[in-house]
């Protein structure tokens, strides 16, 4: 099959540390990679933010990334993309009519992606599938009813769920979301995202700590959102445990960081300065090894649509304590993978920590259920093939060949 992904402001080809460098680019790359090791063709549609790079690039994985000429090239805030959003949708359509190459089904990945492949899908006849990844109206129940920019953002995301073919949504929580939303339940599929155990296992190279001294891992990126700061607020109740942070920008950038200022700080001020250490950025093939070197890893997001770092613990063999928040009530079965506090409750989150780390038994049983989770449920070939699945019934193509046979 034939497959075009539509991401208009994450390649997959863009650098740890980067500004784009979130969940979205390596869900896309990812998920690229997958759907080809199943046999697919994929091409992955991304904006050109700079002059650089050639119009095509062909991946080691076997996916090419097409830059698409849409605004100027240089990076632009994703709230001051959707002026170009016509012009991107023109190109796929043409693309896809005079190429010499029309996908048979077209993934879009966010909602600006999602206008301009509607777009170009119906100019073409293309099915359309789309993912949020994260969504307005989640952020508006969470920030007071302040709406994310830019204006128009939640009417938008609801007229693209509606006219999708298909809806892949990653959580129950996010379902629930786009329900409310006003998107058909018919139109929503789950298809939660799967982990590459190619990079992600329980041997392999362990990052140096201090055997004597516990250690707790969180990772992410450096935003506020995702809790760092209730992890650190939770440390003097974890007596001797040190807390490493994996993520943000390069150590080097760390002084420059605002966030990361913010954390020492607050380390300071809670007496526990000498047990935080902020790594910031690492080489992705080089993550694994931290998830091994830790004894548990805390994710404790206020807000989380999907949750990848929690995931990508469990398949190293690491026991989790999360918050009860989005994909990761989904992913962290409580009191058989890890455990599950509310969001923005230090004490909780330090309690739970605390109990985990005194039961040695409980750490390893939850590791080993961990395991066998992500290999029944999120293993990459499970992800490409319950995704083709989605193609198939919004193109046909798999029920032709299927009636066929």
């Amino acid at each position: 099959m034939r497959i075009a992904m539509v991401s208009r402001h994450a390649s997959p080809l863009a650098t740890a540390g980067g500004q784009d460098a979130g969940g979205q680019h390596l869900h896309v790359a990812e998920q690229a990679a997958a759907l080809v090791a199943e046999g697919h063709e994929v091409r992955v549609y991304t904006r050109r933010d700079s002059p650089t790079p050639p119009d095509t690039v062909s991946t080691e994985a076997g996916y090419q990334v097409w830059h698409v000429p849409a605004g100027p090239a240089r990076p632009v805030p994703t709230d001051q993309l959707l002026p170009h959003l016509g012009e991107f949708g023109r190109w796929l359509a043409e693309q896809w009519q005079h190429g010499g190459w029309r996908p048979d089904v077209a993934h879009a990945h966010f909602w600006l992606s999602g206008m301009a492949t509607l777009h170009a899908g119906r100019r073409t006849n293309t099915p359309v599938v789309l993912t949020y990844h994260d969504l307005g109206s989640a952020h508006r129940r969470r920030s007071g009813g302040r709406d994310p920019g830019p204006r128009g953002r939640i009417g938008y995301e609801r007229a693209i769920g509606r006219a999708a073919d298909r809806v892949v949504v990653q959580s129950h929580d996010e379902l629930g979301e786009l329900v409310r939303l006003g998107v058909p339940r018919s139109k929503l599929t789950l298809v939660p995202a799967g982990v590459d155990e190619t990079l992600f296992g329980p041997t392999g190279p362990v990052a140096p700590r201090d055997p004597a001294r516990p250690r707790l891992l969180t990772v992410g990126r450096m935003r506020d959102r995702k809790g760092f700061q209730d992890v650190i607020r939770a440390l003097p109740a974890v007596p001797e445990a040190e807390c490493v942070v994996v993520g943000g920008p390069p150590a080097e950038l760390l002084p420059a960081d605002a966030v990361a200022r913010r954390l020492t700080a607050l380390a300071e001020s809670c007496g526990v300065a000498d047990r935080v250490r902020l790594v910031g950025a690492v080489p992705r093939d080089e993550l694994a090894a931290w998830y091994r070197s830790a004894d548990v890893l805390v994710a404790a997001p206020w807000y989380e649509p999907f949750g990848r770092t929690p995931l990508e613990a469990m398949a190293c063999g690491v026991p989790v304590v999360g918050t009860a928040v989005g994909g990761i009530t989904d992913s962290v079965v409580d009191g058989l993978t890890g455990d599950l506090v509310p969001p923005r409750d230090p004490r909780a989150l330090g309690g739970a920590v605390r109990r985990l780390l005194a039961d040695r038994v409980r750490r390893f049983a939850y590791a080993t259920a961990a395991l066998d989770r992500i290999r029944v449920r999120y293993s990459f070939r499970h992800w490409a093939e319950q995704l083709t699945a989605v193609y198939a019934s919004v193109s046909g193509i798999g029920q032709v060949a299927t009636a066929a046979a």
